[in-house]
């Protein structure tokens, strides 16, 4: 497999990173991706990972507390779009796409509340993207209960049909353990023209990004999962729990003690 450093040149890359929501189950006031693991905030994980893999552009979609946020990184050479009422990941997504419109390669959505994710995985994703030519590539783990999480539908082949998420999931489906990140690799045009088509009729009445995955299928584009070994690594952080939870995982990554 040829190496990301290599296939960057013929395929440039942007990177949108989610971070407009409040995080109510942290219980404060503070925006999730401002709350701290190792000292530093969530975000600033993600923002880091776009650089370390060269993107072009690094798109960061902001909403609760936009305006400190955007000052915690003024600084930073990024792009902020703001995400005025939340109504799910596919309309955060919108939002980005005018600065956009003019980018052509391949697109990371990463997830400001992800601290743990690992530069290796990632451009395992990117590596896999590229060399499967795929449309679109998510980034998969398995749980025994993977309660909360969109899950990954497959044909019998192994191939992916659709993610579906917890709250619309028939009973069958929510046995399934494959569950998506939240994290992608997507064809840029592709993603701008597909998010346009994403409609809200479902359970939350939000417009989930999850539906390219189905829109890519019905045209028949490549659609690939990349499954991650640990799932910690690619959880996202909901509750103080969590938090310390990633906080105990950051240290013990640190000390060598894991991965």
């Amino acid at each position: 497999m040829k190496r990301l450093g290599d296939q960057m040149k013929k395929n440039p890359l942007g990177v949108i990173i989610l971070a407009a929501g409040k995080g109510t189950r942290m219980k404060s006031e503070q925006a999730k991706v401002l709350h701290c693991v190792s000292g530093q905030p969530m975000l600033k994980y993600s923002i880091e990972l776009a650089r370390k893999i060269m993107a072009e552009k690094i798109v960061v979609v902001v909403g609760h507390q936009a305006e400190v946020v955007k000052a915690k990184f003024r600084d930073e050479g990024l792009i902020f779009v703001e995400q005025r009422e939340q109504l799910g990941t596919g309309h955060a997504v919108m939002q980005a796409r005018p600065q956009l419109e003019d980018f052509s390669g391949n697109i990371l959505i990463l997830c400001g509340d992800v601290p743990l994710l690992s530069l290796e995985t990632v451009r395992h994703l990117l590596d896999c993207h590229l060399e499967e030519k795929s449309v679109v590539t998510v980034l998969t783990a398995m749980l025994e209960n993977p309660f909360g999480y969109g899950r990954i539908v497959k044909t019998p082949a192994g191939e992916v049909l659709k993610i579906v998420e917890e709250r619309d999931a028939s009973i069958e489906e929510k046995k399934i353990k494959e569950f998506n990140s939240g994290i992608y690799c997507v064809d840029s045009s592709f993603l701008l023209q597909a998010v346009g088509e994403i409609k809200n009729d479902n359970a939350q009445k939000e417009y989930y990004l999850t539906d390219i995955v189905e829109i890519a299928c019905q045209r028949n584009l490549s659609v690939r999962a990349v499954l991650v070994e640990n799932a910690q690594e690619i959880l996202g952080i909901n509750t103080p729990e969590d938090l310390q939870r990633a906080e105990d995982r950051m240290m013990r990554i640190s000390r060598g003690e894991v991965r």
